[in-house]
């Protein structure tokens, strides 16, 4: 699984959104709750299967929709660069 780059920050923002800061290029984005759990699972280093069976405990959703739901977030998070892919 890709991690986060040292210089990309989280914030939590009352535990409903969060923002990502990447230092490097100034940019922020804010994301939705969801998305705020992947990040967290993929800063710790967990699987995509853990952090999609996490988002089926949490939410209404099938583990289907909840792996896809996995992979679209780190596709967005690649294309700004914001994690590694080795």
């Amino acid at each position: 699984m890709p991690r986060p780059y040292d210089h990309v920050i989280f914030t939590d923002l009352n535990g409903v959104e969060g923002v990502l800061v990447d230092l490097n290029t100034r940019q922020y984005f804010q994301i939705n709750e969801s998305a705020c759990l992947i990040w967290r699972g993929l800063a710790k280093g967990a699987p995509a299967a853990d952090i999609a069976r996490e988002l089926t405990e949490l939410y209404d959703v099938s583990l289907d929709h909840a792996q896809a739901s996995v992979e679209a977030a780190v596709a967005r998070f690649s294309a700004h660069r914001l994690v590694d892919q080795k």
